[in-house]
């Protein structure tokens, strides 16, 4: 998984530098932090809607949405995979 997740952030860090109309990630990013954190939200509030009442693989659908819309939302901020790493394991610690 990890591997997908660094291969996912690549491509939304490149659709970041390299925009193209086609590209809906590369829209987000032209809408701001506002928007990009508001999909977000909406996102967290389908995987609690799916959690309680959809079966797994609506679950999965939506938890995948809320990866994907963070991590572009990681990557507006400047906060990249290895960021979030490194506070998971120092509080493991």
């Amino acid at each position: 998984m990890s591997d997908m997740l660094n291969e996912l952030e690549a491509v939304i860090h490149d659709r970041k530098h390299n925009p193209s109309e086609a590209s809906y990630t590369a829209q987000l990013f032209a809408k701001g932090v506002n928007k990009i954190a508001q999909k977000v939200g909406e996102e967290a509030t389908e995987v609690i809607v799916a959690a309680l009442g959809q079966g797994r693989d609506q679950q999965i659908a939506e938890l995948s949405d809320l990866f994907y819309h963070t991590l572009v939302l990681m990557a507006q901020l400047n906060i990249t995979l290895n960021d979030v790493r490194a506070e998971l394991e120092r509080r493991h610690r």
